[in-house]
């Protein structure tokens, strides 16, 4: 059995809530698999393939195993391949046996999971590609799902990108609506900073704030919304002192050239704003 944990993400809890939601736990009539508990014998059994039809960044696997093990505790499942991996269309993802209701209950929610979560790393993985070998790390945001934050965030590690910050507790990040309270950039910052804030990223449109965020104490700059041209300019003013990240206007095809002007990051929400599901099937043969 795989062995699956990321901090701050109960699997037992997710799958639970997850089956019960398909099954209609507590509504009327619910509760139940109608279909599979009306057609397919109490005793039946299947062996099944999950593959998947394109090229894809696997991720995933080890939560679709959770479900299955849910309603059959001794299916036999091999895992075939391992989280990150880049495999080919037509690969051969997992096998799997045992009680054929089973199996047929948790096969939504265990697709529907590896399919989201493989879209989201092969999307990733794309963009890492993308940047040309840059001596730059890629970035996922908080565009996530409400719920599925730190399953779309472990995605976006397997396609080989990194975490910005993971909520709104482990870092400030400073941005326009703040500076317009607070009356300037600089401000912003020394409130955080004053506050006792460990790490503070403060976001700048213009070249000008770069030199009061820094006077007041900010950790990492965000350059938004900056052309190459400019992005250069903002990391030789920055001089190393913090990490630059690029952020805004972030696509296939920018991602080359604002990660080759020496900024520490570029980040893009559509990694887990708007990857489209991988095409991932799963079929079955009764034993």
């Amino acid at each position: 059995m795989s062995i699956f944990s990321l901090t701050g993400f109960d699997l037992d809890a997710f799958v639970r809530s997850t089956l019960a939601e398909d099954l209609g736990e507590g509504l009327p009539g619910g509760g139940r698999d109608v279909t599979s508990e009306s057609v397919i014998p109490a005793d039946a059994r299947f062996s099944g393939v999950m593959d998947s039809r394109d090229a894809i960044t696997v991720a995933g696997l080890p939560i679709a195993e959770a479900f299955f093990r849910a309603l059959d505790p001794e299916m036999e499942i091999e895992v075939l391949v391992e989280e990150g991996a880049q495999v080919s269309a037509g690969s051969d993802l997992m096998r799997l046996s045992g009680n054929a209701r089973a199996m047929l209950t948790a096969e939504r929610s265990a697709l529907n999971t590896v399919q989201h979560l493989s879209g989201i790393a092969t999307m990733t993985r794309a963009y890492v590609n993308a940047m040309q070998g840059a001596d730059c790390i890629l970035l996922d945001t908080r565009k996530t799902i409400p719920g599925l934050r730190h399953l779309e965030k472990y995605a976006t590690r397997q396609g080989g990108a990194q975490n910005h910050r993971m909520g709104l507790w482990d870092a400030a990040m400073i941005k326009d609506n703040h500076v317009l309270v607070a009356g300037s950039v600089g401000e912003a910052v020394r409130r955080a900073r004053d506050n006792g804030v460990a790490h503070i990223i403060c976001e700048v449109d213009r070249i000008d704030q770069i030199e009061p965020a820094l006077a007041a104490g900010a950790h990492h700059l965000l350059l938004d919304n900056m052309s190459p041209e400019v992005l250069r300019e903002a990391v030789a003013l920055v001089a190393g002192r913090v990490p630059t990240e690029a952020s805004g206007g972030v696509n296939l095809e920018t991602i080359a050239a604002k990660a080759s002007t020496g900024v520490t990051y570029v980040s893009v929400g559509r990694l887990t704003q708007s990857a489209p599901a991988a095409d991932i099937g799963l079929d079955f043969t009764p034993l």
